[in-house]
This record gives C-alpha cells, sequence and structure tokens, in this order.
C-alpha cells in the first residue's frame, strides 16, 4: 500500500473499545464450570451459566475479545451467504431449518442481552444482503438462496433493489437482523460474570485440561477445579488432536476506511467472487465502511502475492465502489471450518465426562457461538436443547479432510541450511539445520534467531508469515491455525506451548 501504509495494522473494533485490566490467575480456585477463552462463545456460555445459577470463571490466554471475535465483521445475521442451499443438499432440509432457527434464536439472544444489560455496543436492526452483481449462476444462486430460506421459515426475500453504490442484479435479503461492536459486547458480558463468586481472569493460557470428577485446568499460576470445563477457543485445546481432521483453517482480511453516503441500515457479502462483505459503522465521530474478503485456506500460507497485495486489493474495491479513503485499520484473522460445514457444540471427545466444547462456528461466529453456547450451557444444566443433534460434537463424518494434505505439504523436504549470510534483513524461512526442522530469523541488524520449527500442538512445521502491511511477522502453523511470535511465543491455539529456542551452528 501507498498512503494506507499509514493505517493502523489491527481491528477497528480492539481499537476503538476501552482495554480490559482483569487480572492473572494467581492462585488455585474452585467454580462450578471453567470457562476457557473469552471470545463469544466462552462469554455467552459463561452469562447463561451464571444467569442459572452456577458460579464460573473465563480463563483468557490474552485480553478479552482479542481473538477471533476482535477481529469480526460486526454482522449478527442468520443469512451466512449461501448456506441453506448447500445445508440443505449435505443434511436435509430439516437440518437446514434447525441451523436457521439455532441463528434467528441467537440474534433474538443477542438482542434481549443488549437490553437486560444495558449494554452500550452499537446494536442496531439492518437487513442483511447476499447479492449477485453479475446475472446467469450468481443470480439464479441467490435467488434460489431466498426461495428456500422462506420456505424454512426465515425472514427472507428476493429483490432485486440493492442499496448499494453500484449495478448489482438482485440479492437474497433477510428483514430485521442487527450488527454491533463485538469487542464492547464482549466486554459487557465479562462485566456481567465477573463478581460474586464468579471470575474473569486475563493472561492466563490454560497449559492442559484433565476430565474427572473435578475436572481440572492447569495454568502456570494456579489450578482451576471445576465440576465442567467448556473448550471455547477457536481450536481445541486437551482434545488429543480429535478436531484436526474436522476443521480447517481459513484466514480472511478487513480493512476499515473513512467514508460518507452509505447505508447505515444495510449490511452486505457478495455471492460472486472474489466474495467483498461489507458493513458500515460511526466509531468515535467517523463514519467507516469495512470491505471484508480475500480469504484463503491457512495451509496455502503465504500466496496472492502476500498480505499486502490482499489488503490493498480491498482497499481498491473500498476505493473504487464504496467511496472509501484510504484505510484507517486493516487486519486478518483466522477462522475454524467444520468439515460437514456444522459447528460443534457438546462433549470434547466421545468419551469425555465434564470436558465440553465450541468450535468450528465457520466464519459466522457472533450467531453460531452463541447459539453454540447455549446449547452447551443447556447440555451442562440438564436441559434440553432443540440444536444439540444438529451441532453434535461427537458425530461421525466423513472420510474426506483437508488436514491430510494440508499436513502432507507441511513435511515436504526442506533446504538444507548452509551457513551465513542466507537471509535478508526481516526475513524468516525454515531450514533443515543437522536433521531438525529449524526456524530462523534475521533480525533488522542481520542478526540471525532460531526456534525449533515443529509446531507444540501436533508437530506440524511452521511456515514464516509476513506480517499484514507493516505489521510484525509470525511463524504460522499450516495445519491447525497455531500462531507464534518471532520470538517462539504463543500468539494463538491450539498450541499451549511456546516454539523451543536453537542454537544455529557457524
Amino acid at each position: 500500500m501507498t498512503e494506507s501504509a499509514q493505517s493502523k495494522a489491527m481491528s477497528l473494533w480492539v481499537a476503538t473499545a476501552e482495554g480490559t485490566q482483569y487480572s492473572r490467575l494467581e492462585e488455585d480456585l474452585e467454580v462450578d464450570v471453567a470457562v476457557i477463552g473469552g471470545g463469544i462463545a466462552g462469554l455467552t456460555a459463561a452469562y447463561e451459566l451464571k444467569r442459572r445459577g452456577l458460579t464460573v470463571a473465563v480463563l483468557e490466554g490474552s485480553r478479552i475479545g482479542t481473538g477471533v471475535t476482535g477481529s469480526t465483521t460486526g454482522k449478527v445475521t442468520s443469512l451466512h451467504r449461501l448456506a441453506y442451499t448447500q445445508l440443505a443438499a449435505d443434511h436435509g432440509m430439516e437440518a437446514a431449518r434447525a441451523y436457521g432457527q439455532a441463528n434467528e434464536a441467537a440474534l433474538a439472544y443477542i438482542a434481549a442481552t443488549v437490553e437486560a444489560e444495558g449494554l452500550e455496543c452499537g446494536f442496531r436492526r439492518v437487513s442483511n444482503y447476499t447479492y449477485a452483481e453479475a446475472g446467469g449462476e450468481h443470480l439464479a444462486a441467490v435467488r434460489a438462496e431466498a426461495e428456500l430460506a422462506a420456505r424454512l421459515g426465515l425472514p427472507a426475500s428476493f429483490t432485486t433493489d440493492v442499496p448499494l453504490p453500484f449495478a448489482t442484479q438482485g440479492a437474497v435479503r433477510f428483514e430485521d437482523q442487527a450488527q454491533f461492536h463485538a469487542m464492547k459486547y464482549l466486554q459487557g458480558l465479562a462485566r456481567a460474570v465477573d463478581g460474586g463468586d464468579s471470575v474473569v481472569v486475563e493472561r492466563t493460557p490454560v497449559r492442559a485440561v484433565h476430565d474427572g470428577t473435578p475436572a481440572v485446568a492447569v495454568t502456570d499460576h494456579g489450578t482451576v477445579r471445576a465440576r465442567e470445563i467448556v473448550v471455547a477457543t477457536n481450536v481445541p485445546m486437551g482434545d488429543g488432536g480429535r478436531y484436526s481432521g474436522r476443521l480447517t483453517i481459513h484466514r480472511s482480511y478487513i480493512v476499515a476506511s473513512p467514508a460518507d453516503g452509505l447505508p447505515a441500515d444495510a449490511t452486505f457479502i457478495s455471492a460472486d467472487e472474489p466474495m467483498r462483505s461489507i458493513l458500515t459503522t460511526r466509531e468515535d465521530g467517523t463514519d467507516y465502511v469495512l470491505v471484508g474478503g480475500e480469504g484463503h485456506p491457512a495451509a496455502e500460507g503465504d500466496t496472492g502475492g502476500g498480505s499486502a497485495a490482499r489488503l490493498e486489493r480491498l482497499a481498491e474495491f473500498s476505493r473504487e465502489r464504496l467511496g472509501g479513503g484510504e484505510p484507517a485499520y486493516r487486519w486478518s484473522t483466522q477462522d475454524t471450518l467444520p468439515v460437514d460445514g456444522l459447528p460443534f457444540a457438546g462433549p470434547l471427545t466421545p468419551d469425555s465426562r465434564h470436558l465440553y466444547v465450541i468450535t468450528g462456528l465457520r466464519k459466522w461466529g457472533l450467531t453460531n457461538g452463541t447459539a453454540s453456547a447455549l446449547v452447551v450451557a443447556d447440555a451442562v444444566t440438564g436441559a434440553a436443547s432443540a440444536w444439540a443433534g444438529l451441532f453434535d460434537s461427537t458425530r461421525k463424518l466423513g472420510p474426506a479432510s483437508a488436514q491430510g494434505r494440508e499436513r502432507a505439504e507441511a513435511e515436504a523436504p526442506l533446504p538444507p541450511w548452509r551457513g551465513l549470510p542466507r537471509l535478508a534483513p526481516g526475513e524468516g524461512a525454515v531450514f533443515d539445520v543437522g536433521g531438525k526442522a529449524t526456524a530462523v530469523y534475521a533480525d533488522a541488524a542481520g542478526v540471525v534467531h532460531a526456534l525449533s520449527a515443529r509446531c507444540t500442538h501436533l508437530r506440524c512445521v511452521v511456515e514464516f508469515a509476513h506480517g499484514a502491511d507493516g505489521a510484525e511477522p509470525t511463524w504460522d502453523c499450516p495445519c491447525h491455525g497455531s500462531r507464534f511470535a518471532l520470538d517462539g511465543t504463543v500468539i494463538q491455539g491450539p498450541a499451549e506451548k511456546d516454539l523451543a529456542h536453537r542454537d544455529m551452528p557457524d
């Protein structure tokens, strides 16, 4: 990027919310339910369980909302591009209907929570559109989605009146949807959870979980004992690798640019490729348009010209199609996609007695995460859930999984290290050093630093990922989405341990 290089490499939602200051866990703790993860799924589960009279502890490894949820678009909707056509084809009409009902119920739950807790999070009702810019198959697809969703009882219609400043052929429209400031909503949930005999702790990575009576979550500075534990991280921990074949990791990008004159009562996503997601918001007196897209499997690494090129394509779309200025904020995120298209909410494994999981929210985490949290809250309290079967975390899946291909690619032969100089300042790569996969980085002064290149989750080989247009590079696992800082520190799980430091030969 040119002038947009002055933009901030961070989420608009994170930048415009006050930071949280919950303390670390410094001693052993005992509660009814421990929830691992301070995103939409974890905090919703904790909030609902506290409402039902249980004591809860939320254990967040970083700060509340700064993971996947803080990098969202902010859409609260049951219209997930063209999801219903695919769900009906793969799982049948009743499954598609239940999925829609679960997401509509999640939207209603969020609206009720905002009102009950008096949350100032910019919640407002909007219409959501999946639009076709071109005719032909894309127009036919949105028309079919509208007709199917209406038959399923969802607030759907087909329209050619799409309030965008460029020509479209038509769209499926869902009425009475919503958008909000995700970080402010999560912070409101955290305030409601923290207090009494319940607690929220930050900067407290969980290193291990153990099933039993009680179930146990182990951290560096204290142990939490609970009747039940909910693992609500993007990729689960403590599952013995069970979800490595059940999820694929998908990376996507967003720019937020100042813009005037766009509709404030509508959000959009394209049926055409390349996919573009559009939302407007007003924060701190400035109107912004958010444009998301350029997604790819994390296993593809820094392809498509790199993250800077991907962000520039989004910025160009914003400028040329929506009248956006140069981006003020830019960021990327990684989401988990379930291989069969349905979230997982229930026991962590088929043998789990007191461990539960929420994952696979298919890039629509604000509603799918809320619905999944309610499924798990029902399971913990012995209540019946209408969607427990649909989101069953122990369901059998077909043999096809992209993860096997990703792991095979990660195990390709590595170039041997042949001594210095080998890397330009600011560059990194993985080499075979004495028979060991070694992540090597040259800092700005040309000094070489080395780490084990084996991800501490399931030992896939990490890859060097350039930062998003000025952000610091990272070491990323292409198999299951773990991310590490240049010094090896875990940024994003499922990895729980840092990459080990290595000595380099001459």
